[in-house]
């Protein structure tokens, strides 16, 4: 499995861990204004457990959660330092290479697909991408729940000329893990994403911020559509650890409890089994801390 990509955790809870506050509505973006030591610290811990790529804390760096009037009197400057601290780590690293994945999040709201508006998306977008571009290797637009998310995105970077992943969040709640077609937050069909994003001109696919439950119908789909049309993608999964149900926003609005049966062993068997099914990216998203990326690069890379 020496071609696996073995990607970063959550950033979130790991603040916690270490210190730093967290609370709604600036939920990760708080660490970043307050003590980004810890932001630091937080990817030097995973880069150490074994991660191969860094995501930018640039997530809550929309008007959802800094509010509007901060993000664009602050915005710009506390986007830029997310990147500079996610690039002195990776460049700190001497044993190996570590890329910068630049988060570009869903601007109008996590789980939230009824809120995009493709009328105003490229303005805030355009803000993340300039004050971030001089630090990243690639861009990863995250817990996207509809297509258009996907190609608001893409519209976004193409001029930077740099590489770009796509990752949609799943629908996950109870009656999608019993025997559901998988389909993103919005309802769409994971096919019809995949279809789309194997012409997008992205490197890479992956899934993440949904139960690890869900992960592997959707990457079993994602192989076939990229066989069957010959798409050289990359497949990808990094799940989260969030216990019990969420509703369409409430991602958005509080600090969600995670589960208390997904430890490092019982992570890293899910990620074996996307692997079995196609994944080639394997990390993990709110909850999964550096333990369960120093399990996952043992179990996938055999690395001790």
């Amino acid at each position: 499995m020496s071609s696996i990509c073995i990607l970063d955790g959550g950033m979130s809870r790991e603040l916690l861990r270490l210190g730093a506050e967290l609370k709604q509505p600036e939920w990760s973006a708080l660490a970043l204004i307050n003590s980004p030591d810890i932001v630091r610290k937080v990817h030097d811990e995973f880069i150490a457990a074994g991660s191969q790529v860094v995501t930018t804390n640039s997530y809550a760096l929309v008007p959802f959660h800094i509010g509007e009037e901060r993000f664009w009197q602050e915005g710009a400057a506390l986007i830029a330092r997310s990147g500079q601290l996610a690039r002195e780590a990776a460049d700190a690293c001497r044993d190996r290479k570590v890329l910068v994945a630049g988060s570009l999040p869903p601007i109008f709201g996590s789980y939230e697909p009824q809120n995009f508006d493709p009328s105003r998306v490229q303005d805030y977008l355009k803000v993340l991408v300039e004050n971030l571009d001089p630090y990243v290797d690639v861009w990863l637009g995250e817990t996207l729940s509809l297509i258009a998310e996907g190609e608001a995105v893409r519209t976004a970077v193409a001029a930077t000329g740099k590489p770009f992943w796509i990752s949609f969040t799943l629908a996950d709640d109870w009656a999608q893990r019993k025997d559901g077609e998988p389909k993103l937050r919005s309802g769409e069909e994971v096919e019809k994403a995949a279809i789309w994003a194997g012409s997008s001109g992205a490197q890479a696919l992956l899934f993440n911020c949904s139960k690890p439950e869900v992960m592997r119908a959707a990457v079993e789909t994602t192989s076939r559509v990229f066989k069957n049309g010959d798409f050289a993608l990359s497949i990808g999964v990094y799940a989260n650890a969030f216990e019990g149900e969420l509703g369409d926003s409430a991602a958005n609005h509080s600090l969600h409890d995670t589960r208390s049966d997904l430890d490092d062993d019982t992570y890293s068997r899910f990620a074996c089994s996307w692997v079995d099914a196609g994944a080639t990216m394997i990390g993990g998203c709110c909850g999964i801390g550096a333990g369960h990326i120093h399990q996952l690069r043992r179990a996938l890379l055999g690395a001790k």
